[in-house]
């Protein structure tokens, strides 16, 4: 009799502690991802002309023959 009682409280003890564990594993939900603000638009990328480095077409400065990625190529190319 001692130790179905003894066997009772443990079950009892396993049942709270599971419990409680999957309450807390609730509780804590993983982090959502920042939200995506519709598609993105993919920059184009070109090369200079004289050095054939590749920079975004934005910061590329256009001259009489072509795209540069800096000014000193530039006067370079149209000197």
């Amino acid at each position: 009799m001692k130790y179905l009682i003894v066997f009772v409280v443990v079950l009892v003890g396993i049942w709270f502690w599971r419990n409680n564990r999957r309450a807390e594993l609730r509780d804590k939900k993983p982090p959502r991802p920042p939200p995506v603000s519709g598609p993105q638009q993919a920059t184009e990328v070109v090369a200079c002309a004289v050095c054939a480095v590749h920079l975004p077409r934005p910061d590329a400065l256009p001259g009489r023959r072509g795209l540069y990625c800096s000014e000193a190529h530039r006067r370079q190319d149209e000197a």
